[in-house]
Order: structure tokens, then C-alpha cells, then sequence
């Protein structure tokens, strides 16, 4: 198990929470090369010694940030799926989220800005990247198969696409529409792909 995967499954300290959450911050709003351990440390009120304790490095508190947020966003997900039976409604739930997850991300996805900064494949953190963008195509892939899509492979990479625009959108030209936007697209493409 990584040092990471090992502090996403423990309960954090309140020392360590104040660490990561002041990271979270800094990360997103600053960008990760911007921002050092000093600086995270005397932001969160905390020696160094007490962060390289609770996550072994920069890139350890980095790791646990994205697998944070990935948490957050897949429960988030999954608990609005339970509260939808039809199959296309299902499939559209990733858009149905949006609305109220863009408000408090104006900056873009943090997974693509992470990406951006980590050209390193092998990089931890870009690896809970990839693994985030994998999973979102997979769960449009399975519901769209559940729902009977012909070519579900294909209009899931379609509404990945939509879905990211959508972010994209939202953040650097402020179209605070896009989220209702994409989701008439993606609502379209979706009863093409199951009506026969």
C-alpha cells in the first residue's frame, strides 16, 4: 500500500486535516509548482517537521488532495445515482452534479490543472489524475451499456468530452450556462444512442 493510499484510508489528525485542507486551497488557487512546504506549513499554522510527519513529502500531501477531491466527487456521483432508476437519467447524472460542484471550482478542474504540472507519467499524482478520467469514462461506458446505447464506447468518450467542456467552460470564459448547456447535448446523444 503507497504512504498515500495508506492516509487516504486513516483518520487525519486536526494538525494534519489543517495541513491538507490548506493545501487543497493553495494547490487549486495557486498551482502546485507555486506553492512550497514552507509555505503550506506556515499557512496552516504548523511546523514543517509536523507535515513531512503526517505525509512524508509535498508530493505525499499532493497525492492525498487529489484522492481527496476524487473522493468527494465519486460519493457525490454515486449517492445521486441511487436516487435515479431510469436508464437515461442515470447516464446523465455526471451533468446533473455540476450545477452545484462549479460554483465553489471557478479556477477549471484541479485535475486538469494538476495534470498540466505533472508531465511525469510515473508521478503519483498523476497517476490518481488518470485514474479519475478513467473511472468517469467507465461509469458513462457502463450506464450507457445498461441502458442499452448502441456504440457505447464511442458516446461515452462523447460525454466525457461534453463533460470536461462543460468545466472548462464554466471557468475561463464564465459561461455559467454551460452546465445546462451540455447536459441538453448530452441528454440528446444519449436517447440517440438507446432509441432503435
Amino acid at each position: 500500500m503507497s504512504t498515500s493510499a495508506h492516509i487516504a484510508n486513516t483518520t487525519l489528525t486536526p494538525a494534519a486535516q489543517r495541513i491538507l485542507d490548506t493545501a487543497a486551497e493553495l494547490f487549486y488557487t495557486r498551482g502546485i509548482h507555486a506553492v512550497g512546504v514552507d509555505t503550506i506549513a506556515a499557512e496552516s499554522g504548523v511546523t514543517k517537521r509536523t507535515l513531512y510527519d503526517r505525509f512524508g513529502s509535498k508530493d505525499g500531501l499532493l497525492v492525498t488532495y487529489l484522492e481527496q477531491r476524487d473522493r468527494r466527487w465519486r460519493a457525490l456521483i454515486e449517492t445521486r445515482l441511487a436516487d435515479h432508476t431510469d436508464p437515461v437519467e442515470r447516464v446523465l447524472t455526471p451533468f446533473d452534479v455540476l450545477p452545484e460542484w462549479l460554483p465553489d471550482n471557478t479556477r477549471g478542474c484541479s485535475f486538469i490543472n494538476a495534470f498540466a504540472e505533472l508531465p511525469e507519467p510515473d508521478h503519483p499524482g498523476r497517476q490518481v489524475i488518470v485514474a479519475e478520467k478513467t473511472w468517469l469514462y467507465e461509469l458513462f461506458d457502463r450506464l450507457l451499456a445498461e441502458a442499452g446505447a448502441a456504440g457505447h464506447e464511442t458516446v461515452a468518450v462523447q460525454l466525457l468530452s461534453l463533460h470536461e467542456g462543460a468545466i472548462i467552460s464554466y471557468s475561463i470564459t464564465e459561461r455559467r450556462d454551460a452546465a445546462a448547456a451540455v447536459r441538453t447535448a448530452a441528454e440528446q446523444l444519449t436517447r440517440a444512442a438507446t432509441t432503435r
